[in-house]
C-alpha cells in the first residue's frame, strides 16, 4: 500500500493521509458502520467510551478477516456535535498509534437510530496479495 500526501495540497488537519493506493490483486474488507453496542447490549454514556468500544469491535471484525489495524486504508466517522470531535480524534489516534494513518472523513450528523448513540465509525481495510 502506498499512502499519498502530495506536496501541492495543504497537510491533513489531523493524523490521516489524503489517499491510500492499493495494488491488486488482494483482499478488501468493507465494515458496516459500527455503533457502541457491547455484547450484552449496553451502550457507554460518553463519546470517547463509545469510540473505544467501537474500535474494539472493529478489532474483532479485522481479526475475523485475518487483518489488523495496519490494513485499514479508510475510516469514516460520524459524530452528533462539535463537542464530539476532539474525543473521537483522541480515540482514533490511540487506536492507530504505531500504524500508518489511513485516509479519513469525519462528519457531524443530526443523530442516529437511538438517542444514546453519539458516534458511528466504519472502515475499509485491504491486504495486498503476496507474490
Amino acid at each position: 500500500m502506498k499512502r499519498h500526501l502530495p506536496p501541492e495540497l495543504a497537510p491533513p488537519l489531523a493524523r490521516y493521509v489524503h489517499a491510500v493506493e492499493i495494488a491488486t490483486p488482494g483482499r478488501m474488507l468493507f465494515a458496516s458502520g459500527q455503533l457502541a453496542i457491547a455484547r450484552d447490549g449496553s451502550v457507554p454514556a460518553g463519546i470517547e467510551a463509545q469510540c473505544d468500544l467501537i474500535f474494539a469491535n472493529l478489532d474483532a471484525i479485522l481479526r475475523s478477516a485475518g487483518m489488523g489495524r495496519g490494513d485499514v486504508v479508510r475510516v469514516n466517522a460520524f459524530v452528533i456535535d462539535r463537542d464530539g470531535l476532539k474525543p473521537y480524534m483522541a480515540a482514533r489516534d490511540r487506536w492507530f498509534a504505531g500504524h500508518e494513518p489511513p485516509a479519513s472523513t469525519l462528519m457531524m450528523v443530526a443523530g442516529f437510530t437511538r438517542p444514546e448513540f453519539k458516534v458511528e465509525i466504519e472502515i475499509v481495510a485491504a491486504r495486498e496479495a503476496k507474490p
